[in-house]
C-alpha cells in the first residue's frame, strides 16, 4: 500500500473513532446508564398506565426537557429521606413531591431558593410560625428577621378559613414547610410534568400572585415599555435557553425573571429574589435594604445590557424619589393613627374599625402600587393607582379622625386634643400595632407578605 493510501486509511478510521464517541456522547443517560430493573419496567408501565387516566401528564413530560435528558417517572416519584412511601402498582413512590425531590439534582437552585422571601416568610406571612420547626424558623431569621418568628397576619381572623384556603394559601404555598423537612414545591413556578424553564420565565407565571391591588406587578409591567415591547416580540425569543448560556439574542427585551433572577452574558443566574433589590418596598415606610448597594449594583448589571449608564442613574434618582415623598405621606398618616391610639380612641384590636381599613389601604395599595410602579416604569400605576389613591385616602382618613374626635368630645362633655396637638412617634418608629408584623421593614416585598 503506498503512503497516501495508508494515510488516507488512517484518517478515515481516526474520524469514525471520533465520531462514535461523538455520538455515544449525544445519547440519552437513559439509554447509557445501567438503571435497574425497576427503572426499566417503569419507564414503560407508568406512561402506558397514565396515558388512560391522566393523558395529560404523560404528554406534558414528553414534551419537558427532563423526558430529553432521559429522566424517568421513578427519578422524581421515588422517596427520598423523610418522606412517606406508597405502594403504587408495584412501585414505591412518594406521596408527596416536594423541593427535596429536586433538590437531587439541582441543589444550588434549591438551596438559594431557600434563602429567598420564597421561601418559609411567604407561609408565615399567613400562617404564622406554628407550621415551622425551630431549625426552619432560625434559619429563615438569620436571614430574614422578623419574617417567620411572627404572628399569623390579623386579617385572617377577621375574612376566615374560607378565604384564607382559597385565596392567600394559594399562593402563599410556596413556603409551605413539608413533612420532610423541606419548604414548598419547585412546581409553583416551573409547573409539574413540564418543569418548564419558558414557564418560569413568563411574565403571567409570576402575576399568578405578583397582581392586584397590594402588589400590582404584573399590571404594571404589561403597562410598560419592557411589557409592550415584550408581547411584540415574543414570537421570535428563546425563553427556554440554558440559564448558564442565555443572551439578550434569546432575551432581548425582559420579563420578571430577566431582571430578578437570570443572568445575562455572564451576569450570575439566582433562585434568591431579594440579591438585585434595594429597598423594602413592600413595608408602609420604605427603609434601604441592609444589601442596598449589592442590590442596586446587582440589578444595575442587567439594566447595563440594553441602557447606558446614565439612563439608569436617571431612571433610579426618579425610582428613589418615589419612595421618599410615599414615605412622607404614609408617615403623616401614621401619625393620625398613633394620636388616636394614644388617646384611647381607637381599640387595640386590628381591623375592628373602619379608620384602619383606610389605613391600610392608604399604604397597602397606593403606597406600595407608586414605589412598585416607580420601579417598573408604570407611570399610571405610580400616579393614578399609587399617588393618588394616597392623597384621596388621605383625605377620607382625616375626615374620620375628625369625627371620630368629636363624637368622644360630646360623649365626655368637652372636646379631645385638637389632631395637630397629639403626641407624634418618633420619627421613623410606629407603634407595633398600626400594621402587620410582616409589613415591617426587614424582608422581602410583595405577595409573601399580604394574604391574596
Amino acid at each position: 500500500m503506498s503512503f497516501r493510501g495508508l494515510f488516507i486509511a488512517v484518517v478515515l478510521s481516526t474520524a469514525m473513532i471520533v465520531s462514535a464517541f461523538v455520538l455515544q456522547s449525544k445519547r440519552p443517560r437513559m439509554e447509557v446508564d445501567r438503571p435497574t430493573a425497576d427503572l426499566v419496567k417503569a419507564t414503560g408501565k407508568c406512561a402506558d398506565c397514565h396515558r388512560h387516566e391522566t393523558s395529560a401528564v404523560v404528554h406534558e413530560f414528553e414534551m419537558s426537557r427532563h423526558a430529553k435528558a432521559g429522566v424517568a417517572c421513578l427519578d422524581c416519584h421515588q422517596p427520598t429521606k423523610g418522606q412517606e412511601p406508597y405502594d403504587h402498582k408495584g412501585f414505591t413512590i412518594t406521596r408527596k413531591l416536594t423541593s427535596n425531590n429536586c433538590r437531587a439534582c439541582h441543589e444550588k437552585q434549591v438551596d438559594e431558593y431557600m434563602r429567598s422571601r420564597h421561601a418559609a416568610p411567604a407561609w408565615a406571612a399567613v400562617a404564622g410560625t406554628a407550621d415551622f420547626t425551630p431549625e426552619q424558623v432560625a434559619f429563615s431569621e438569620a436571614i430574614h428577621k422578623g419574617a417567620v418568628e411572627r404572628p399569623p397576619h390579623p386579617l385572617t381572623a377577621v375574612e376566615g378559613m374560607a378565604a384564607i384556603n382559597k385565596g392567600c394559601r394559594q399562593c402563599h404555598d410556596v413556603g409551605k414547610p413539608n413533612p420532610d423537612g423541606s419548604i414548598g414545591s419547585c412546581t409553583a413556578c416551573h409547573a409539574r410534568h413540564v418543569a418548564s424553564v419558558e414557564l418560569a420565565r413568563l411574565p403571567e407565571t409570576c402575576g399568578q400572585c405578583h397582581m392586584g391591588p397590594d402588589h400590582s406587578q404584573l399590571e404594571i409591567y404589561h403597562e410598560s415599555k419592557h411589557g409592550v415591547l415584550f408581547n411584540a416580540q415574543r414570537p421570535f425569543m428563546n425563553l427556554a435557553a440554558r440559564p448558564e448560556k442565555l443572551t439578550t439574542e434569546d432575551m432581548p427585551l425582559p420579563t420578571c425573571a430577566t431582571c430578578h433572577m437570570s443572568g445575562l452574558e455572564g451576569e450570575k443566574f439566582t433562585h434568591d429574589v431579594t440579591q438585585r433589590l434595594s429597598y423594602f418596598l413592600f413595608a408602609p415606610v420604605s427603609e434601604r435594604r441592609p444589601n442596598y448597594e449589592a442590590g442596586r449594583r446587582n440589578m444595575k448589571a442587567i439594566c447595563l445590557k440594553c441602557h447606558t449608564n446614565p439612563k439608569i442613574q436617571e431612571f433610579y434618582g426618579g425610582a428613589e424619589g418615589v419612595v421618599r415623598s410615599t414615605n412622607k405621606l404614609v408617615k403623616e398618616a401614621d401619625e393620625i393613627i398613633a394620636g388616636l391610639r394614644k388617646d384611647k380612641l381607637l381599640t387595640p384590636e386590628p381591623f375592628d374599625e373602619p379608620i384602619e381599613y383606610l389605613h391600610f389601604d392608604l399604604w397597602h395599595y397606593g403606597g406600595r402600587t407608586a414605589k412598585h410602579g416607580a420601579y417598573m416604569g408604570g407611570a399610571d400605576f405610580v400616579q393614578w393607582h399609587g399617588y393618588y389613591e394616597i392623597v384621596s385616602k388621605m383625605a377620607e382618613l382625616k375626615k374620620s379622625a375628625e369625627e371620630i374626635r368629636e363624637k368622644a368630645g360630646k360623649a365626655e362633655g368637652g372636646p379631645k386634643p385638637a389632631l395637630a396637638e397629639t403626641e407624634a412617634p418618633k420619627s421613623g418608629e410606629l407603634p407595633a400595632d398600626v400594621f402587620p408584623p410582616s409589613a415591617k421593614p426587614g424582608g422581602e416585598a410583595d405577595a409573601s407578605n399580604t394574604p391574596k
